[in-house]
């Protein structure tokens, strides 16, 4: 059996909270590429603290259901969605 697979954050980005969305520009040579900001709402905004630190997706999935009112089975489906797309972008590894 493979041990779960450890998630962290990818490439340089910089991270900026404006009310309440969370934004991820993209660094590239040194300067933010404005045409790839990702807008993360609360929960996505979470999952992106949680991934500062190495972190297994079921680790994701279990603070999800703690901190938010979600079932189980929905939070798997949201937070392997959000991560599908993070790692397609280069923004977790």
């Amino acid at each position: 059996m493979t041990p779960p697979r450890l998630l962290t954050r990818g490439r340089e980005v910089v991270t900026r909270r404006i009310a309440d969305e969370t934004l991820i520009v993209p660094i590239a040579g040194g300067v933010g590429d404005l045409d790839a900001i990702y807008t993360l709402n609360e929960v996505a905004a979470r999952v992106w603290e949680l991934l500062e630190q190495p972190i297994t997706a079921e680790q994701i999935v279990d603070a999800i259901v703690e901190e938010f009112d979600v079932t189980r089975e929905r939070a798997v489906e949201d937070v392997s969605d959000l991560l599908e797309t993070l790692e397609q972008a280069g923004l977790a590894v």
